[in-house]
């Protein structure tokens, strides 16, 4: 498996892909003509120097090396809120209270804001059913945190990810459906596909102003408030393991939670390592080098580039702490488009058969990412 940026050649897959997340991943619709736009806008990103985050988007791809198929998704928004508004209901608390009347009572009200100006986003995560294996979700996932490291220049110092929302079985929205009920009378379909191609004008001229008290609303609008698709529920446990919290915004659609936390607090950022390459044979050690080498160890791996950046998972490399150095097979040094001297960041996934058992994921978070945030 190999992640690279976006390319013009991958617009069918990235259609198909849009079409196979279904409605509520907003950031992939299917639209030839928008899908072309959002590649080219990636590919431009990818090759521009940039000193601080602006309009950039970076789209990368899971390829399989062997076929050419890819296998999903996942990006970055370098700056969000700015060029147009990004919508959220805030979940906040009011108190009602008459000293006369010795009456009390505590409501909960959604507020319409944009909050986050500037801010990074991570989105456009999909694994494609057909190629779930081992590591795909958590690379797509991780990968974007070991750019983000690797070009600090390019982002903003808060990152956040809105996480897709409850929906029934028909793909509906509960929540959108007690919205569209009362105010704005267009399907959940038209509406992320609007939202996803920029066409958000018709939140501030036609959603509600003033705060939604929830307890007006009927029991299945309420209920799913703050909560993730049951497919999106494994993203959301790895961002939360990576240190991402929900503040209390949530999607205007769907009520999915957004969550957000600081660039240089992501495990995956402070976590990983900067490190000098060295292009190696494939040499299998021996048992005690392997576990004081480190090899064993399941590690995603990228080069520092930029329009040519590269990543993977291996539990073929080896790093050599004394020396910052980590040990690459020819092979894989070339798929990656590392050379002697060079640099790379990594950081460790899991761990092999061969090397000790894996103690810091739960068992939960390791099922892989079909739909996730958009």
């Amino acid at each position: 498996m190999i992640i690279r940026p976006v390319a013009m050649t991958d617009l069918p897959a990235l259609q198909e892909i849009a079409v196979e997340s279904g409605p509520g991943f907003t950031s992939l619709v299917d639209d030839r003509d928008f899908l072309a736009q959002k590649v080219q806008r990636s590919v431009e990103s990818f090759a521009r120097s940039v000193k601080t985050p602006g309009d950039e988007n970076y789209l990368f791809v899971l390829e399989d090396p062997e076929t050419g198929a890819i296998m999903g998704t996942t990006g970055i928004e370098a700056s969000v809120g700015i060029q147009r508004p990004l919508y959220h209901y805030r979940c906040r608390q009011v108190v009602h209270y008459s000293p006369e009347l010795k009456l009390l009572r505590r409501l909960d009200v959604l507020d319409m804001c944009h909050h986050y100006v500037g801010c990074s986003e991570i989105c456009t995560l999909f694994l494609r059913p057909q190629f779930r294996r081992a590591h795909a979700g958590k690379l797509l996932s991780r990968v974007r945190f070991l750019f983000m490291a690797q070009h600090p220049q390019r982002f903003a110092e808060t990152v956040i990810a809105e996480m897709r929302g409850v929906a029934d079985a028909n793909g509906q929205s509960p929540f959108w459906n007690w919205l569209r009920e009362h105010f704005v009378d267009l399907d959940f379909d038209t509406v992320t596909r609007m939202v996803g191609t920029g066409d958000n004008g018709f939140i501030a001229d036609l959603m509600p102003r003033h705060p939604l008290y929830t307890h007006l609303m009927n029991e299945n609008a309420r209920a799913v408030i703050g909560q993730v698709h049951h497919n999106t529920r494994p993203a959301l446990n790895m961002l939360e393991a990576e240190g991402f919290r929900h503040t209390g915004y949530v999607d205007p659609f769907d009520g999915g939670p957004t969550v957000e936390a600081k660039l240089a607090d992501i495990r995956s950022v402070s976590g990983s390592t900067a490190c000098g390459i060295q292009v190696v044979e494939n040499v299998e050690p021996d048992l005690d080098q392997w576990h004081a080498g480190g090899q064993g160890r399941i590690l995603a791996i990228t080069n520092n580039g930029a329009a040519d950046f590269r990543a993977t998972v291996t539990g073929s490399a080896r790093y050599l702490p004394s020396r910052n150095l980590l040990q690459v097979p020819a092979t894989l040094a070339k798929a990656l488009k590392l050379s002697n001297d060079g640099r790379a960041r990594f950081m460790e996934l899991a761990t092999s058969s061969a090397g000790r058992q894996p103690t810091t994921i739960p068992l939960r978070q390791q099922r892989e990412v079909l739909h996730a945030h958009r």
